[in-house]
């Protein structure tokens, strides 16, 4: 009787066990990528930041508003169609570049979520950054950058009911403390006062924290129903169209020198290579981030995209050779610290990533 319990239950146990080797398998390469995501967007800041000091940028005067948010979205612009290319590239070399097509025209089911995920990480959260970047300087745009997770993980517990543990609580609030701490004295010790139009710069905090968070939470839905390779592709084809036919022309037709700053950016090689290193950064950061979210979900992936900040002030301490200040290190402690605890989340515990009563799919 005993081998016939045995032989009945060993099916299940199986099951059981290869369930949880999956999840413990899915847990672990979800932090990995978001690892890469942090890694590659605190690499952005340094090519990001520096192409504000080449032609034609370094030559607008700092209190021509108009002319400056002129070249944000130009910056934007050029800066989509330069990931746009290196992940043509991405696809086609993982044979995927038919996918995308298929799933760039289902826009009723699934691409319209890519292209309103587009806006938020384009034309607000991106613009945004490169705003706060060139109206207050690039310490305020990393720091205020640092609080995405959180409207992430609100938006998506919110809208379709992801969870949030005690585990993830607990880390993203110490990942950000941990960014906080590295950037909050930098901050305070800027002369952002003396700067023209730094009220900008300070919207432009705030839509680059608010664009990225609900980026992840946006772009989850469509990646229900399709691979995150693919996904991404969409969501830079729709901005380089939200950029190229909507927003652009109206600014030219406005009398902005548009097309002067583009053509001036292409053919300026200093500035062509600081976009370039920027997209390959932003391209292969995108994808770890999208890739991250159906894994581990858009709160944990984004928290722990948030040790970019750690990543950030490294970069830029290997280019400038200063060694970083006591505070880096009590922030880089929170950060690692953080993310350790969110890893030592059981993995069963990610197998659903959403509670029961939500809504399924992502049409």
């Amino acid at each position: 009787m005993s081998n016939v319990t045995s032989i009945q239950t060993s099916p299940s146990a199986a099951l059981a066990d290869a369930l949880h080797r999956h999840a413990a398998r899915s847990k672990r390469w979800g932090f990995i990528f978001a690892l890469w995501t942090a890694v590659l967007w605190g690499a952005w800041y340094v090519p990001g930041t520096a192409l504000w000091y080449e032609f034609p940028y370094s030559a607008i005067p700092e209190g021509d508003r108009a002319l400056r948010l002129t070249a944000v979205a130009v910056m934007t612009f050029v800066h989509a169609v330069a990931v746009f290319l290196f992940l043509l590239v991405w696809n086609g070399v993982l044979g995927k570049v038919s996918d995308f097509g298929r799933t760039f025209v289902r826009f009723r089911r699934i691409s319209k979520w890519y292209a309103l995920a587009s806006i938020c990480g384009g034309p607000i959260a991106i613009f945004g950054s490169y705003m706060a970047m060139g109206f207050v300087g690039p310490v305020f745009a990393a720091v205020t950058s640092l609080f995405y997770p959180v409207f992430g993980a609100l938006i998506a517990r919110l809208w379709y009911r992801e969870k949030i543990t005690t585990y993830a609580a607990i880390g993203m609030s110490l990942i950000i403390l941990g960014g906080v701490a590295i950037y909050g004295p930098e901050l305070f010790g800027q002369d952002s006062g003396a700067k023209e139009h730094a009220w900008l710069g300070y919207l432009g905090g705030l839509m680059s924290a608010i664009g990225w968070g609900a980026e992840g939470a946006v772009a989850a839905r469509a990646m229900d129903v399709s691979d995150p390779d693919t996904g991404i592709q969409c969501r830079f084809s729709f901005e380089i169209m939200f950029w190229g036919v909507l927003i652009l022309p109206v600014l030219a037709f406005f009398g902005l020198p548009v097309f002067r700053l583009i053509a001036d950016t292409l053919a300026d090689g200093r500035a062509m290579l600081w976009i370039v290193l920027a997209s390959v950064c932003h391209a292969f950061c995108y994808t770890s981030f999208y890739k991250s979210f159906g894994l581990i979900g858009v709160g944990r992936g984004e928290a722990i995209g948030n040790l970019y900040a750690v990543f950030a002030l490294l970069f830029i301490a290997a280019f400038t050779l200063e060694f970083p200040p006591v505070y880096f290190i009590i922030g880089l402690v929170l950060a690692v610290g953080g993310s350790f605890v969110m890893f030592r989340e059981p993995a069963d515990a990610i197998t659903t990533l959403r509670d029961a009563q939500s809504e399924g799919g992502a049409v």
